[in-house]
């Protein structure tokens, strides 16, 4: 049912919890694992990340070396992708354009004021994702 994973990273801790979660499903289910992070250059990018770190590349960069490292601790080969632009968009096209079965995605859970300014990544995949997603809330 579920061959094509497709697991969306910000380098967050509650991307990290997503990252184990996403490999356990892909485990036990025999699947294959693509990591997708995006350097993110929407309206928001600014209110989304710290103020002390302007590199947004990098950091797309490093999110998805470090799930690659943990699928790789866990004897997995995957494939990834780096995007630019809006995250929720970026992702939903991703899965759009290639043979995804499920997205594994991570939250922080915000609310309030927060939610409503910026808004929730995973929120927008779940309502425009043309396939299942799963969302890991951050504990």
């Amino acid at each position: 049912m579920y061959q094509d994973i497709m697991l969306a990273t910000d380098g967050s801790e509650g991307a990290r919890q997503a990252t184990e979660h996403a490999i356990e499903l892909t485990r036990q289910l025999d699947a294959n694992l693509h990591i997708l992070s995006v350097s993110e250059d929407g309206p928001h990018a600014t209110d989304t990340r710290d103020e002390m770190r302007h590199d947004e590349e990098g950091e797309a960069v490093g999110a998805v070396e470090e799930a690659e490292r943990t699928a790789a601790d866990a004897g997995l080969d995957v494939t990834s992708t780096i995007r630019h632009g809006v995250p929720q968009e970026e992702i939903v096209k991703a899965a759009e354009e290639n043979p995804i079965d499920l997205i594994i995605v991570g939250t922080v859970g915000r609310s309030g004021l927060d939610q409503l300014v910026v808004g929730s990544v995973a929120e927008e995949v779940v309502r425009n994702a043309p396939v299942p997603v799963v969302v890991v809330r951050e504990t």
